[in-house]
């Protein structure tokens, strides 16, 4: 899994990265065979005058499935990345559950076994061996 972060507004500090990729790892290891790379990007969207104005934005590309995509705002930065780390570990999850392959029925040519009536041992007449 390839972890791509960058800070826009700012240098991303090694503690920083750290903690992105830690974060990440707990809630995407399970997953990793599906996931071709991680695209973070934290910023200060007001810079040196505060406010509720710092933000964390993940991508994540999946094998098979459609780029999940989480973006939080938020007064502290690492709260920030916490709670935009927890969201785009469900939301790959659902992502991931939508693209379990489902038989279509139709194309294939072949009828539910719901809908098949198998003949049960009661069917065959008492005196019947075969």
């Amino acid at each position: 899994m390839i972890v791509d972060i960058h800070g826009q507004g700012f240098t991303v500090t090694p503690a920083l990265a750290e903690h992105l990729r830690r974060r990440l790892g707990f809630v995407l290891t399970r997953h990793g065979n599906r996931i071709q790379r991680v695209a973070i990007r934290v910023g200060d969207e007001n810079g040196p005058r505060g406010g509720v104005d710092k933000y964390c934005r993940i991508q994540v590309h999946l094998l098979d499935a459609p780029v999940a995509v989480v973006t939080d705002v938020g007064a502290e930065l690492y709260a920030v990345i916490d709670r935009a780390a927890d969201r785009v570990g469900r939301v790959v999850v659902k992502h991931l559950n939508r693209t379990h392959p489902v038989r279509d029925v139709a194309r294939h040519g072949a009828r539910p076994v719901r809908n098949r009536r198998e003949p049960q041992p009661s069917d065959r007449a008492q005196g019947d061996l075969a």
